[in-house]
């Protein structure tokens, strides 16, 4: 049985990153829907928040990039935001709706700034969904702070710095403490020219307890790499070339 209920599944798991950006839209409900229907359990998101504290799922500060409209979600209310949309068609989602609409699904949740971490914490609660989220971010000061809010039974990863500690100690042979919820190392394959995931990298992470799960990754003879080497996930936004290295090796899930 696994620590953390986010993680109760055979590896390797299987992330749909953004719900699948490389069909043109991500974040939204109709990536979230082609993800579950392609067989996908795991979603990798992306939360801010609004002026009036709801927690709404977007990768970006800024709307322009993908809605062509000026403005950063924190400096709206979600009035303001619910008639934004995304490529001109899709509303962009709240958190609460998102976990309500796949109640089995899991979701490994990047909370983007500082003030999406309480909102976010509290609609996890509130929807009963504690065990089946991961929250993450790139800043070790904002998870700390998301860790304190959720507790210890809330799955999280490792911020960027502690991640960079990790690999210093796989490489050093040195002793690392993580905090009690963490449950994965979530990390590039490369950053530049340097190495992160190879054998050793795993194996203090397993020594430790936790998983390694790789982003973002969608060229098939990689994710056969590290899938050879070990890894226990994969995020990718090109979703059927990750399911059809996994299905060739018997690692893709049965339909629910």
């Amino acid at each position: 049985m696994a620590r953390f209920a986010f993680l109760d599944a055979p590896t390797p798991l299987a992330f749909a990153h953004r719900g699948g950006a490389a069909e043109g839209d991500e974040n939204t409900t109709a990536a979230f829907g082609r993800a579950v229907a392609l067989g996908y359990r795991y979603i990798e998101t992306d939360v801010h928040a609004t002026t009036d504290g709801i927690p709404v799922v977007f990768h970006d500060a800024s709307l322009l990039r993908l809605t062509g409209a000026a403005g950063k979600i924190g400096a709206l209310s979600w009035a303001d935001l619910r008639t934004v949309r995304i490529g001109g068609a899709c509303a962009i989602p709240r958190l609460d709706e998102t976990l309500a609409a796949w109640p089995t699904v899991r979701f490994n949740i990047d909370v983007k700034a500082d003030a999406g971490a309480t909102p976010t914490v509290e609609a996890v609660r509130r929807a009963g969904a504690t065990g089946r989220v991961l929250l993450a971010s790139f800043s070790d000061r904002r998870l700390a702070r998301l860790r304190a809010l959720a507790g210890p039974e809330v799955a999280t990863s490792l911020g960027s710095a502690a991640a960079t500690r990790l690999r210093l100690a796989s490489l050093a042979g040195l002793r690392v403490r993580l905090p009690a919820s963490v449950a994965a190392a979530q990390v590039p394959a490369r950053q530049g020219p340097v190495t992160v995931v190879d054998r050793r990298f795993l194996a203090l992470a397993h020594r430790l307890g936790i998983q390694v799960h790789v982003w973002t990754v969608d060229d098939p003879a990689e994710i056969t790499r590290l899938l050879d080497l070990g890894v226990d996930g994969i995020m990718t936004d090109r979703l059927e070339v990750l399911r059809d290295v996994y299905r060739a090796r018997g690692a893709w899930p049965d339909p629910a």
